[in-house]
């Protein structure tokens, strides 16, 4: 089965573009399970356009939040009570999950991404930038998910290259360079997926 998880070492470096690509190249379904801040469209909407992916291939978030902040203060503010055993993985193959900002981000008030992940127990991508910082980052973000068991596919950068930066992660990481999507003109189904075939091989997400 090929079941991926896709979560990143902050919010807004490229993870939903990396979602798209990925579960474009992979013909999977795509799931976001829960989905706060919906002024500029549900990331589940971005996703199907740049992947290319079928309304069938794309699933209803278990959670639809307002509020554009973490998904523990986005329902209290909308008066929503997310139970954790509505996260349960969905009985489709392939499949990528999207988590919501970095891995330590509270799903609830005793829960974060990173406990979410280690229950479910799947190959997990981090999406990592490439600006300064990122090191620091990236490395915590491993640190984490290891430290609950998680099993860690590899990083996948996103943005400029920076090859000390990403050499560094990987080696001090012990982790896979999984490859890095370049700073796109223009965000089409077209270019995402020429870009993820061209800096990333599909062999190493199956």
């Amino acid at each position: 089965m090929t079941r991926i998880v896709v979560t990143g070492t902050d919010t807004g470096i490229g993870k939903t573009v990396f979602s798209a690509a990925l579960a474009g190249a992979l013909g999977a379904h795509y799931w976001k399970p829960v989905q706060s801040g919906l002024e500029d469209g549900a990331d589940r909407d971005h996703v199907a356009r740049l992947g290319g992916l079928p309304a069938d291939r794309v699933l209803p978030e278990a959670y639809r939040l307002t509020t554009p902040c973490s998904p523990h203060r986005a329902a209290e503010i909308d008066g929503v009570v997310i139970d954790p055993a509505r996260l349960a993985v969905p009985a489709v193959d392939p499949l990528v999950i999207e988590g919501a900002g970095g891995a330590l981000v509270p799903v609830t008030r005793g829960t974060t991404y990173a406990d979410v992940f280690a229950w479910w127990n799947l190959p997990t991508v981090i999406v990592a930038r490439t600006e300064l910082g990122t090191i620091n980052h990236s490395l915590m973000t491993i640190e984490v998910l290891r430290g609950r068991g998680v099993p860690v596919l590899g990083v996948a950068f996103v943005g400029d290259g920076n090859e000390d930066s990403e050499a560094t992660i990987a080696a001090m990481g012990q982790v896979r360079r999984l490859g890095r999507l370049p700073r796109l003109a223009e965000l089409t189904a077209q270019t995402v997926g020429a870009a993820f075939a061209t800096h990333f091989r599909i062999e190493d997400f199956r």
